[in-house]
């Protein structure tokens, strides 16, 4: 329930502007900050869900009143009399006209009140479709049926209910600035993703470039008029690596079809000419080879069904089109790079366990030690000349991608893992040839080759890599999990030009379009987004939103896709298909908070520029000072193994500190922690906006609270009203409710909810009001039939000059004491009664701020309520620090008082007016039901509404940080400890020596303990609060 509020960018941003309470005039401090500041925000939710959309892009059409009608009438009479089985005038409502859209640029509205006012004027011409207005933009989007009505009079309208309107000729403008996602292929270490980066960065049309090692990924905002993502492809290949392209982010979807038949030059050319024929289709790639076609589509316009039978009917049924297996790029990727890996590691021990055998084993066994010391070529044996041919293909074949990453690396100076991996092993490889040769050449020289460590090197190497590559997919797992909560297939219902349904039809849930009507059994699966128009049922959507229970479905009411049906069979109108799907944009979220880097990265990615050269001249100079110790006698010649001289000893020193040392370890200590991490809280209902929230998470010490929707339901109910003169109470009502329902303050809602309780008729009409004014915290006023009404709390009521009589101030000291508002009602400037509403408590609130007390964080609440019912729900929640009566600027300056005094904090709100101290604290987390801006201006983003969750992500922040904190000393210590022993410094005293191929043993694995250390978060267990709570207070 509570993710429609999350990803729908609404259509009315519902703001109360701060006004003087003498005038009409909106306050300095909502121009100058609040409004740029939600305008800003907006845009940036926009954009975070929709692609990167600009804020002047389309508004989105929703409809915030979903009993108008939603076609013209003429076009439901014409299928009277169908629908009495159930299937609604939606299925009636066939449209034989094509509808247009019309943007207005709206003059003169102040508030949220005033956009409502617009938008039910519009909606209530015949032949309106769909009306969103955006108060912030001050523009209205129109959808519409020309036949029934026309722009000049939805214009006049517009103007009827007070307002400047003016047509705005031009369309929605095509967004320009776009998130480009590439997945890049040969990275190896930080050195390898900042070269990457660096490149991307400067290319002109570039705002943003994000490269994470530990997907492979790359995340590029740049502008569509400047550049494009061909050549941001062709960018990424100039630095040595291969880029594939994921998606472009542009308004558009992707699908790739497998083609079952032949492929020839004619097919083809009659298949793109009939694809690109039809509306909405942008491009069309034929892979001959793969007998795929890759095609992008406005799924506005068409969709895969389509696609698939005019490709199908255009070359007669000689070609059948299926989706493509592989559908997920990225999976695809993953598999080759793991084949490619398994393959050259299977490879790689065909050949080196025989070299391995020949020079470590077969020599302690006497008669294959005598066969292979037989002499071949002067003093070269049979043994020296096996390992080389065994080696060498080894060395060049096998190894060859060492070799690519070195060279693509040396040439942007860029030093990585590949440099020194291939400079130790052509070393020690190139010196056994040397050794082998001279002894080929000579009728005394005795050889000593390490082919052995040139070929164990390269082996070992690759089996880390590639258990490095399968733990680093397990990281995505929460990723794939949610991707799996879509069903396979779903059942589409057919019908006639009346809207009969003629027949079903089960089809691959990603064939689905648009408008097509789903049918959901129980038990199965929601397949898409949409709204139900047929059917009632209960739907379990803790699998999206975290809400426990199922919640109720009826005709008008939205479904979310994955979730699942309980009871009841629902017809669904799909709405939002394939990349638009909610699942999808919780899927993207979490990937983009996977792209995005803690801080604490940037000290790995600083060790990582000077770390290859330091490792090689440290090499260098520990072979030059034990050659030197060896030529001028500095160690006893008793020391040197009798195998080898000094030099071979120095040489196997030297390569040893070459190929222990791993920047692979560091560059893998946070990406990894933190892409577990952000799908762990994903899966948890807990969605947190990259490393630098959880770095910050992890660091609270103060959490500020807002009062209602957080500690509160956020639903407030009339539960008392007391009338102060003789009145009826339907009458009183009446005028209350008449001011109240042009506000979008939740005590007005509830107002007027109680009041629709005395009137029989489902959508009541109201007493027109005029001169309305909305006082922000304070109350509203208006001139209703024949009084002047004023609705709000007492400092609104002395301001506008009534008198307040000593019986109602003890009513209200009498409210507050029991935690609920009083609102003070008056007519003609005289108080005639007092309404009593009340925000209940959430459930678990006062456990979870004991929790966090044991947790040392202290807790504040803040709140524009009163005085005594902000002390009174502080008492029963166990919050002793209150500040009540505060307005928006106001909580933004208590939380950069806090963080003066040296405090991390975090604030926890739902409302617009708590989106400036979201975004003041450390850590911004909204309730998840909350605003759109506020949603947008958080950190972290609580889906389930659930107070428990802010101890959820302190925890797991915690608990990441703890484990990134590990890999860094495991990383740092390893290199620190293993670069010193590698280069003998315990030679001296002990005669201990690490053989350069245990070097490289050593250093594969020191990666997959850093990813394995990492994904042991997988196994996070939120803390258990009512359990702590019983010890904690026992204790």
């Amino acid at each position: 329930m509570c993710l429609n509020h999350f990803l729908e960018a609404t259509s009315v941003i519902t703001l109360r502007p701060h006004q003087n309470p003498h005038t009409k005039t909106l306050s300095p401090f909502w121009w100058e900050f609040v409004l740029p500041m939600a305008a800003t925000t907006r845009a940036l939710f926009l954009s975070c869900f929709h692609g990167g959309s600009d804020a002047s892009g389309h508004l989105a059409l929703r409809s915030r009143y979903p009993s108008m009608p939603r076609r013209p009438r003429s076009a439901v009479v014409a299928g009277e009399g169908a629908g009495s089985s159930g299937g609604g005038g939606d299925l009636e409502a066939a449209e034989e006209e094509e509808e247009k859209v019309a943007v207005f640029a709206v003059s003169g509205m102040t508030c949220a009140a005033c956009a409502g006012s617009v938008e039910k004027a519009v909606k209530r011409l015949p032949g309106i479709h769909e009306a969103a207005v955006d108060v912030l933009g001050g523009r209205a989007q129109v959808a519409f049926y020309p036949a029934s009505v026309s722009e000049e009079k939805i214009k006049e309208t517009i103007e009827d209910a007070g307002f400047g309107a003016k047509l705005i000729d031009e369309e929605v403008k095509e967004k320009s600035i776009l998130v480009c996602r590439l997945h890049i292929k040969g990275m190896t270490c930080t050195s390898c993703a900042s070269t990457v980066e660096s490149a991307l960065q400067v290319v002109p049309g570039v705002q943003r470039a994000s490269v994470a090692l530990a997907i492979e990924e790359a995340e590029i905002r740049y502008d569509r008029r400047v550049i494009s993502a061909t050549q941001l492809i062709h960018a990424v290949e100039e630095t040595g690596f291969e880029a594939i392209l994921v998606t472009t982010g542009e308004d558009q979807s992707r699908i790739d079809l497998k083609v079952h038949g032949i492929l020839d030059e004619r097919s083809i050319m009659i298949v793109k000419s009939s694809v690109q024929a039809l509306p909405g289709v942008e491009d069309i790639k034929v892979d001959t080879e793969l007998h795929k076609l890759t095609i992008s589509y406005k799924p506005d316009q068409t969709g895969p069904r389509d696609l698939i039978e005019v490709i199908e009917s255009a070359t007669s049924g000689h070609v059948t089109v299926s989706i493509y297996p592989e559908a997920d790029g990225r999976e695809q990727h993953r598999n080759e790079e793991i084949r490619q890996y398994k393959n050259s590691l299977l490879w790689s021990l065909v050949f080196t366990i025989p070299v391995f055998l020949t020079s470590m084993v077969f020599m302690y066994i006497p008669g294959l030690k005598n066969g292979l010391d037989k002499k071949v070529i002067n003093m070269m044996s049979i043994g020296e000349l096996l390992r080389w041919i065994l080696s060498t293909p080894v060395q060049f074949v096998i190894g060859r991608r060492f070799y690519t990453g070195a060279y693509k690396a040396l040439c942007h100076i860029s030093p990585n893992m590949d440099v020194l991996i291939a400079l130790g092993t052509n070393t020690a490889y190139f010196y056994s040839v040397y050794s082998v040769l001279r002894a080929a050449t000579s009728e005394n020289y005795m050889a000593t080759d390490f082919f052995e460590t040139s070929s164990m090197l390269i082996s070992f190497i690759l089996l880390g890599k590639y258990l490095e590559i399968l733990a680093k997919g397990k990281t995505s797992e929460a990723i794939a999990k949610l991707m799996d909560l879509a069903p396979e297939t779903a059942t589409v219902l057919m019908h006639d030009n009346k809207g009969h349904v003629v027949g079903e039809k089960e089809i691959d849930s990603r064939l689905i379009q648009k408008n097509d009507v789903i049918k959901v059994v129980p038990g199965g699966k929601v397949a898409s987004d949409g709204f139900v128009i047929w059917g009632q049922s209960h739907v379990n959507e803790s699998m999206i939103t975290g809400e426990s229970r199922p919640v109720a479905k009826r005709k008008g009411d939205t479904v979310i896709g994955g979730t699942v049906n309980e009871n009841g069979v629902l017809h669904v109108r799909a709405t939002f298909v394939g990349s638009e799907s909610a699942l999808a944009q919780i899927v993207r979220l979490v990937e983009s908070a996977q792209m995005a880097k803690a801080p604490v990265q940037k000290f790995a990615d600083q060790i990582s520029k000077v770390f290859v050269p330091l490792v090689i001249v440290l090499s260098l100079l520990t072979w030059l000072s034990w050659f030197l110790a060896g030529r001028f006698n500095g160690y006893p010649k008793s020391w040197i193994p009798s195998s080898m001289d000094s030099f071979q000893l120095a040489l196997q020193f030297g390569i040893s500190v070459m190929v222990i040392a791993c920047p692979c370890a560091l560059g893998l200590a946070t990406p990894t922690a933190v892409m577990v991490a952000t799908g762990v809280g994903a899966s948890q209902g807990v969605l947190i906006k990259g490393g630098q929230a959880l770095e910050s998470a992890q660091k609270v010490d103060c959490i500020v609270f807002d009062k209602t929707g957080t500690l509160t339901i956020g639903k407030p109910v009339v539960v008392n009203t007391r009338l102060l003169k003789n009145m009826v109470l339907r009458e009183f009502y009446d005028y209350v409710a008449a001011a109240e329902v042009n506000s979008e303050h939740p005590l007005a809602k509830a107002i007027v909810e109680h009041a629709k309780k005395f009137h029989s008729e489902e959508n009541h009409i109201w007493p027109e009001a005029r001169d309305f004014i909305s006082v922000t915290g304070h109350g509203v006023k208006a001139k209703i039939s024949d009084k002047s009404v004023i609705v709000g709390n007492k400092s609104f009521m002395l301001s506008s000059h009534i008198n307040v009589p000593v019986e109602a101030s003890e009513i209200l000291v009498e409210e507050e004491d029991k935690a609920q508002t009083g609102i003070i009602v008056a007519m003609d400037q005289e108080i005639v009664g007092i309404i009593s509403v009340s925000d209940p408590i959430k459930p678990n609130a006062h456990e979870v701020i004991s929790y966090l007390k044991s947790m040392k964080v202290e807790c504040i609440m803040v709140t524009g309520d009163n005085w005594g019912t902000a002390n009174a729900i502080g008492k029963e929640v166990g919050i002793e620090k209150i500040i009540a009566e505060a307005k928006p600027e106001q909580k933004a300056e208590k939380v950069k008082e806090l963080q003066l005094s040296g405090r991390t904090v975090a604030m926890v709100g739902d409302g617009i007016n708590d989106s400036p101290a979201l975004v003041a604290a450390d850590v911004g987390m909204a309730i998840g039901a909350g605003t759109d801006i506020a949603i947008e201006a958080a950190d972290i983003v609580l889906m389930k509404s659930n107070l428990e969750d802010v101890i959820t992500a302190i925890d797991l922040s915690r608990k990441t940080f703890f484990r990134i904190r590990m890999n860094y000393v495991w990383a740092l210590g390893y290199n620190i400890l293993g670069i010193p022993i590698a280069a003998g410094v315990l030679f001296p005293s002990t005669r201990f020596r690490l053989p350069p191929w245990v070097a490289g043993a050593a250093m594969a694995a020191s990666s997959v303990s850093v990813v394995c250390w990492s994904l042991l978060l997988r196994y996070y267990k939120r803390p258990l609060i009512t359990q702590e709570r019983q010890s904690y207070t026992s204790g």
